[in-house]
Protein backbone atom coordinates (compact mmCIF):
# COMPACT_ATOMS: atom_id res chain seq x y z
CA UNK A 1 0.00 0.00 0.00
CA UNK A 2 1.45 3.39 -1.02
CA UNK A 3 1.62 6.19 1.51
CA UNK A 4 -0.41 9.35 0.89
CA UNK A 5 1.41 12.63 0.32
CA UNK A 6 -0.79 15.59 1.25
CA UNK A 7 -0.29 18.66 -0.89
CA UNK A 8 -1.89 21.82 0.50
CA UNK A 9 -2.68 24.89 -1.58
CA UNK A 10 -3.30 28.03 0.50
CA UNK A 11 -5.14 30.95 -1.06
CA UNK A 12 -5.14 34.22 0.86
CA UNK A 13 -8.17 36.28 -0.19
CA UNK A 14 -7.57 38.59 2.80
CA UNK A 15 -4.45 39.89 4.52
CA UNK A 16 -3.44 37.39 7.15
CA UNK A 17 0.02 37.67 8.74
CA UNK A 18 0.42 33.90 8.82
CA UNK A 19 2.66 32.35 6.16
CA UNK A 20 1.00 29.83 3.84
CA UNK A 21 3.73 27.35 4.77
CA UNK A 22 2.44 27.37 8.37
CA UNK A 23 -1.00 26.08 7.30
CA UNK A 24 0.60 23.63 4.87
CA UNK A 25 2.87 22.14 7.55
CA UNK A 26 0.11 21.92 10.17
CA UNK A 27 -2.07 19.91 7.79
CA UNK A 28 0.78 17.72 6.58
CA UNK A 29 1.69 16.89 10.17
CA UNK A 30 -1.97 16.17 10.95
CA UNK A 31 -2.02 13.79 7.98
CA UNK A 32 0.80 11.80 9.60
CA UNK A 33 -1.41 10.74 12.54
CA UNK A 34 -2.19 7.06 11.91
CA UNK A 35 -5.99 7.41 12.12
CA UNK A 36 -5.90 10.36 9.72
CA UNK A 37 -3.43 8.74 7.33
CA UNK A 38 -5.65 5.65 7.19
CA UNK A 39 -8.49 7.71 5.71
CA UNK A 40 -6.40 9.42 3.04
CA UNK A 41 -6.43 7.92 -0.44
CA UNK A 42 -3.12 6.39 -1.50
CA UNK A 43 -0.73 8.48 -3.53
CA UNK A 44 -0.78 12.21 -4.14
CA UNK A 45 -3.66 13.89 -2.29
CA UNK A 46 -4.59 17.57 -2.43
CA UNK A 47 -6.59 19.99 -0.32
CA UNK A 48 -7.14 23.72 -0.84
CA UNK A 49 -7.44 26.20 2.02
CA UNK A 50 -8.93 29.64 1.38
CA UNK A 51 -8.35 32.29 4.03
CA UNK A 52 -11.08 34.84 3.55
CA UNK A 53 -13.36 37.24 5.37
CA UNK A 54 -16.60 37.08 7.30
CA UNK A 55 -18.70 38.26 4.36
CA UNK A 56 -17.58 35.41 2.11
CA UNK A 57 -17.97 32.80 4.88
CA UNK A 58 -21.49 34.06 5.57
CA UNK A 59 -22.37 33.84 1.87
CA UNK A 60 -20.92 30.34 1.55
CA UNK A 61 -22.63 29.21 4.73
CA UNK A 62 -25.96 30.57 3.46
CA UNK A 63 -25.59 29.18 -0.06
CA UNK A 64 -24.29 25.71 0.84
CA UNK A 65 -25.48 25.02 4.39
CA UNK A 66 -28.65 27.11 4.51
CA UNK A 67 -27.36 29.06 7.52
CA UNK A 68 -27.39 32.86 7.13
CA UNK A 69 -24.60 33.50 9.64
CA UNK A 70 -20.86 33.92 9.76
CA UNK A 71 -18.97 30.79 10.72
CA UNK A 72 -15.30 30.05 11.25
CA UNK A 73 -14.62 27.17 8.84
CA UNK A 74 -16.51 25.35 6.10
CA UNK A 75 -15.46 22.10 4.44
CA UNK A 76 -16.38 21.20 0.87
CA UNK A 77 -15.75 17.58 -0.03
CA UNK A 78 -13.83 16.92 -3.22
CA UNK A 79 -13.37 13.73 -5.19
CA UNK A 80 -10.55 11.44 -6.17
CA UNK A 81 -7.14 12.78 -5.24
CA UNK A 82 -8.58 16.21 -4.33
CA UNK A 83 -10.14 15.53 -0.93
CA UNK A 84 -11.73 18.97 -0.80
CA UNK A 85 -11.62 22.64 0.00
CA UNK A 86 -11.64 24.55 3.27
CA UNK A 87 -12.83 28.13 3.65
CA UNK A 88 -11.70 29.83 6.85
CA UNK A 89 -12.67 33.29 8.06
CA UNK A 90 -9.47 34.99 9.20
CA UNK A 91 -11.34 37.75 11.12
CA UNK A 92 -13.35 35.10 12.99
CA UNK A 93 -10.16 33.17 13.77
CA UNK A 94 -8.64 36.37 15.22
CA UNK A 95 -11.75 37.07 17.35
CA UNK A 96 -11.90 33.49 18.62
CA UNK A 97 -8.20 33.50 19.48
CA UNK A 98 -8.76 36.52 21.71
CA UNK A 99 -11.74 34.88 23.42
CA UNK A 100 -9.79 31.69 24.12
CA UNK A 101 -6.47 33.36 24.95
CA UNK A 102 -4.11 31.97 22.35
CA UNK A 103 -2.44 33.24 19.19
CA UNK A 104 -4.47 33.75 16.02
CA UNK A 105 -2.14 31.33 14.22
CA UNK A 106 -3.05 28.63 16.75
CA UNK A 107 -6.75 29.21 16.10
CA UNK A 108 -6.10 29.06 12.36
CA UNK A 109 -4.28 25.75 12.84
CA UNK A 110 -7.17 24.38 14.90
CA UNK A 111 -9.73 25.41 12.25
CA UNK A 112 -7.58 23.93 9.46
CA UNK A 113 -7.26 20.59 11.24
CA UNK A 114 -10.96 20.61 12.15
CA UNK A 115 -11.86 21.14 8.50
CA UNK A 116 -9.48 18.41 7.33
CA UNK A 117 -11.05 15.95 9.76
CA UNK A 118 -14.50 16.78 8.38
CA UNK A 119 -13.25 16.20 4.83
CA UNK A 120 -12.08 12.76 5.91
CA UNK A 121 -15.42 11.81 7.43
CA UNK A 122 -15.21 12.77 11.08
CA UNK A 123 -18.10 14.63 12.66
CA UNK A 124 -19.01 15.95 16.08
CA UNK A 125 -22.77 15.53 16.34
CA UNK A 126 -22.57 12.93 19.13
CA UNK A 127 -20.46 13.32 22.29
CA UNK A 128 -18.30 10.27 21.42
CA UNK A 129 -17.56 11.67 17.95
CA UNK A 130 -16.78 15.11 19.41
CA UNK A 131 -14.31 13.60 21.89
CA UNK A 132 -12.56 11.72 19.07
CA UNK A 133 -12.33 14.83 16.86
CA UNK A 134 -11.01 16.84 19.80
CA UNK A 135 -8.41 14.17 20.60
CA UNK A 136 -7.19 14.09 17.00
CA UNK A 137 -7.14 17.89 16.82
CA UNK A 138 -5.04 18.18 19.97
CA UNK A 139 -2.67 15.47 18.70
CA UNK A 140 -2.28 17.26 15.36
CA UNK A 141 -1.61 20.61 16.99
CA UNK A 142 0.93 19.03 19.35
CA UNK A 143 2.87 17.76 16.31
CA UNK A 144 3.22 21.43 15.30
CA UNK A 145 4.21 22.52 18.80
CA UNK A 146 0.86 24.23 19.43
CA UNK A 147 -1.28 24.04 22.56
CA UNK A 148 -4.81 25.25 23.10
CA UNK A 149 -5.92 27.05 26.20
CA UNK A 150 -8.08 25.02 28.56
CA UNK A 151 -11.71 25.17 27.51
CA UNK A 152 -11.16 25.72 23.78
CA UNK A 153 -12.19 22.17 22.94
CA UNK A 154 -14.82 20.39 25.02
Amino acid sequence: MAEAALEVEVIKAVRAPVPAVFVRQVLQRAASIPEVAARLPDGRVTVAVRLTGDRELRRLNRDYAGEDAVTDVLSFTGSGEHIGDLAISWPTAVRQSKVFGHEAATELALLSVHGLLHLLGWNHAAPRERREMNRLTRAALKLSGLRLQRGRLG
